[in-house]
């Protein structure tokens, strides 16, 4: 363990089974005993020590196994707010965009997998880099349902 990381679990305490962090007597007088629970514009909490700013997720990780997570910190269940341990896992950036469950701010239908084409809608999904067409729907929820059943059967990090 690092001298930085020997100096968070001083300051930190941390509860697996609610994805609590709370500041210890370590910790600054103004946050000691209270919980640590900023969270930024996406809604991932974030931790300020010495300077450095941590999210809670991988700090989460580091608490329960020893050492920082090796790749991306997914939240299973899609909210980014739930540091429960048994929400989290460590996986490749591709397993983690894999369990996306939103569709991006500047999808035409609002809906993942769907975009329109001509009059009717088209769904798509993207595995191993690859694009391929799911088919064209009447309606943007033919073509989303068409895209959750692919997504299920071919993303292995989907938890849809």
């Amino acid at each position: 363990m690092t001298d930085k990381e020997a100096m968070i679990f001083k300051r930190l305490t941390y509860d697996s089974k609610t994805g609590v962090f709370t500041w210890t007597n370590e910790a600054p007088k103004k946050v000691a005993g209270k919980l640590a629970n900023a969270k930024d514009k996406l809604g991932y909490v974030c931790l300020k020590i010495d300077g450095v700013m941590y999210k809670a997720h991988r700090l989460a990780w580091l608490f329960v196994h020893g050492v920082m997570p090796s790749g991306h910190i997914d939240h299973i269940n899609g909210n980014p707010s739930d540091n429960r341990i048994v929400n989290l896992r460590d996986v490749s950036h591709a397993i983690n965009i894999q369990n996306e469950r939103k569709a991006r701010s500047n999808n035409k239908s609002g809906l993942l997998g769907v975009s329109p084409n001509g009059c009717k809608w088209r769904s798509e999904i993207r595995v191993c880099g690859k694009k391929i067409n799911l088919g064209t729907y009447v309606t943007p929820q033919e073509a989303h349902q068409a895209y959750l059943k692919a997504k299920r059967e071919m993303h292995k990090g989907a938890t849809l």
